[in-house]
Parts: C-alpha cells; sequence; structure tokens
C-alpha cells in the first residue's frame, strides 16, 4: 500500500517501524503546492495537521486522523458527512508502534472497511470510543501529571521517580523521560483536551507540567 501522510515528520520513524518495509511512503508538509496531487496516488491517508481537512477530497481513500487531542465528532461537527471512511488514531510518539492501534470509528458502518484496512497494513487493532484522547494517552498522561505533582511537592527526584515506575511496574520508561519522548507539549495538550471534555479531576494539569509547556522546556533527566 501507498501511505500518505501529512504533517508527520514527528512520527516518521516510528510509522515506518510500525507498518514496516512492505509498504511505501510519502511524508508531505501542510503547505505542499502538490499536496492533493499527492494524495490522489495514496491508498490510505494520515492527515495528521492541528486542523485537518482531507476528508472532501477523495471519497474512496481510508482516511486517519489524530484523536488524541479532539475526537471525530468534535472535528466534524457541524460539516457535511465524510465522503469516505475516516477514522481516529493515537499518533503521539512512542504510543504508535505497539501490536494493537487503538482507532476510533466515525460511522459504525465503516467497521469491515476498517478489518480489511487493517489486514492490508498488516496490523492488528482494537475500536475503542470516539473519545478525546482515546485510552492510552489518557492513562500514560495522567501518569505523567502525576509524577509532576509528586515532582512539585519536593517528594522525590525526577531520577527517582523515573527509576522508582521502571522498576515497580515494568513499564519501558519513567513517567519524564516518556513525556520527553512524546514531547511535553503534546502531553500537556493531550490532558488539557481530556480535561475540558470530562472535567474529572484526574486529568487537571498539574502547575508544573503547565509551567514546563509554557517555557518550551523537556524535563532535565
Amino acid at each position: 500500500m501507498h501511505l500518505f501522510i501529512v504533517e508527520g515528520d514527528h512520527i516518521k520513524a516510528e510509522l515506518r517501524r510500525k507498518f514496516g518495509d512492505a509498504h511505501t511512503y510519502d511524508f508531505c508538509p501542510a503547505g505542499a503546492p502538490d499536496l492533493t496531487v499527492r494524495l490522489g496516488a495514496a491508498d490510505v491517508a494520515f492527515d495528521l495537521r492541528p486542523w485537518p481537512e482531507l476528508h472532501y477530497e477523495r471519497p474512496r481513500q481510508p482516511l486517519f486522523y489524530d484523536t488524541s487531542r479532539r475526537s471525530l465528532a468534535q472535528l466534524l461537527s457541524n460539516e457535511e458527512p465524510p465522503l469516505g471512511p475516516v477514522f481516529g488514531l493515537c499518533v503521539l510518539p512512542t504510543l504508535l508502534d505497539r501490536s494493537l492501534l487503538e482507532i476510533s470509528l466515525h460511522n459504525p458502518a465503516d467497521a469491515p472497511e476498517l478489518a480489511s484496512l487493517c489486514a492490508a497494513l498488516g496490523s492488528d487493532y482494537r475500536v475503542v470510543a470516539d473519545r478525546v484522547g482515546l485510552v492510552t494517552p489518557r492513562v500514560i498522561g495522567m501518569i505523567i501529571n502525576e509524577a509532576c505533582f509528586t515532582l512539585q511537592e519536593g517528594t522525590a527526584s525526577i531520577r527517582d521517580i523515573d527509576l522508582g515506575m521502571q522498576l515497580g511496574t515494568n513499564y519501558p520508561r519513567g513517567p519524564f523521560a516518556w513525556a520527553n519522548a512524546i514531547g511535553v507539549a503534546r502531553v500537556y495538550e493531550t490532558l488539557a483536551a481530556v480535561y475540558e471534555d470530562t472535567r474529572d479531576e484526574r486529568y487537571k494539569v498539574c502547575p508544573l507540567l503547565k509551567t514546563m509547556y509554557l517555557r518550551g522546556e523537556p524535563f532535565a533527566l
């Protein structure tokens, strides 16, 4: 299959690892003048812009949007229905190259199309609810947020918290190393969006994390 990805530089290596060398890839800047021409050659498209807009371009193509910070319902609110199948996907760095893809549906009738598509991509998947943050981004974001509260209170250092989580839970990374790998801004924006959607105190952003976001700084590991 030929995969067309708009604004996907942050996930380029991981996406190639996930789907492998059996496919071809076209990573396209949002402002490319030949964007629609390149889209026409694709079998499937991933539009990862903050406000994606490919769902009226070519109805035969399945289209994935990043729904870590906005649900499909939000993205497509007050618009005409998409011309083709549209799916939500988590494309935060470190959360794509896993055995299962988390995918949400805009239209339940597109479930058979999704099954065929994932088979062609060579990946297993699970359908999750069309909610902001899907499943894994919510969980990982909440863990990072709680670690920030612990650091803010002076209970433990970054190194101790990261090491404790790795040894105690067998996580591949500590929460601060994970925040840096995902990107502090992406973690903050995901948590802020989930809190706005749910008003659940579990997702209320720690002031320390907000400060790091505003400063544009990673955590000093």
